[in-house]
């Protein structure tokens, strides 16, 4: 009888084991709600709207979702009519969350290693927005008095306090991802990473070559690695990708075909307002170099639909070059195998079409151009 008991618990251990395996129990509390209001499940969807997983209904104060993630995943949990949204990874494993309606960023989060990892990430960062919201508070009217007098010194010495704190979050990142790379956040702040403006691609390769093959499977880590492929391919000293598409004419024009002696792609949009400023600039050295060799091919991310607006863009801004466009706002084909992220933004090609230069301005842009050409 006592080997057969014995026996028992261990099966019952190794079947509670193998329950949460390949799946998630999210077990919730919530006091002070009603019993039958909804709790829903949600992740953000492709086109980046809140996509509803699984909904529950609170029973005594409490709430379960039950199922299996393929991997893990951010999710949130809205619980009914309450203001806010509990975020959590979702994976397998036995989830515990703990809601307070009337303070949800309160709420807790525990039970998995992952979102144990969230967690413990948050509370660290949030250390630091504290004494950033405390400098701010501290210096608000200093800073007020230093901009109505014009004093830059006071006004420079504030900024370069402030950007301490915010250099102290990036620390932060980096160190947890050098240190984690079994974690899911890692993941999510690489992508981050590699959506800044002056991205370190060096860094960026290190941190994902350096994750577990478990985390470059995911979805997040999938699009990581396209991401620096595409990257890759358009970086200085790669020809540049060609490419076609149609003018405001209707007329198909591909890149190749519009190579100079040097060539700028540049990207830009009727709505964008930067890129409006910086025409003039494109156009006077334009026509200063167009004749000694300098072509350039306008890639505009207008929307469907305003291709009056572009051509009337074209007009007003004197842009005599050749222009194309498919009218996909950023998701452009041409914007996307050139991982355009932010506009303007310029590639500067020689003869041959390789990439020699990128987002170069003013003074810069135009001792660029005088090289190649030799003028």
């Amino acid at each position: 009888m006592k080997k057969f008991l014995l026996f028992a618990s261990v099966a019952a251990v190794l079947v509670s084991c193998n329950k949460t395996e390949n799946a998630y129990v999210i077990s919730g509390t919530v006091a002070g709600v009603e019993n039958g209001v909804n709790v829903i499940l949600e992740k953000q969807g492709d086109l980046g709207q809140l996509v509803p997983v699984d909904t529950v209904k609170v029973e005594n104060g409490k709430f379960k979702f039950e199922g299996s993630a393929k991997e893990p995943e951010f999710h949130l949990i809205q619980v009914g009519a309450v203001q806010g949204k509990v975020p959590l990874i979702l994976e397998n494993g036995e989830i515990n969350v703990v809601v307070y309606k009337d303070s949800v960023r309160a709420s807790k989060i525990s039970g998995t290693y992952n979102n144990d990892e969230f967690v413990a990430f948050n509370k660290q960062g949030e250390k630091i927005q504290k004494k950033m919201m405390e400098f701010q508070q501290a210096n608000m009217a200093v800073m007020t008095e230093a901009q109505k007098s014009n004093d830059t010194v006071a006004i420079n010495k504030l900024r370069k306090e402030f950007n301490g704190f915010q250099k102290e979050m990036l620390d932060q990142s980096d160190k947890y991802v050098e240190s984690h790379p079994k974690s899911f956040i890692s993941v999510l702040l690489i992508d981050g990473f590699l959506g800044q403006p002056d991205a370190d691609l060096v860094k960026i390769k290190k941190y994902f070559n350096a994750l577990s093959s478990d985390l470059k499977a995911t979805k997040p880590g999938k699009a990581i690695q396209e991401k620096l492929d595409k990257v890759q391919a358009v970086v200085v000293g790669q020809m540049a990708p060609d490419f076609s598409a149609p003018t405001p004419e209707g007329k198909t024009v591909s890149l190749k075909e519009s190579l100079g002696k040097v060539t700028i792609i540049d990207f830009w949009a009727s709505w964008c307002a930067p890129c409006r400023a910086e025409n003039p600039n494109v156009v006077a050295l334009y026509n200063e170099f167009h004749d000694k060799g300098l072509n350039i091919i306008g890639v505009s991310l207008d929307k469907e639909g305003d291709a009056e607006k572009w051509k009337q863009a074209i007009a007003a801004d004197k842009l005599t070059w050749t222009q194309v466009s498919n009218l996909k706002f950023w998701q452009d084909p041409i914007a996307v195998k050139y991982n355009i992220q932010t506009i303007p933004q310029m590639f500067i090609l020689d003869a041959s079409g390789k990439i020699v230069g990128k987002d170069l301005r003013g003074e810069a842009l135009k001792a660029k151009v005088k090289e190649l050409l030799g003028a």
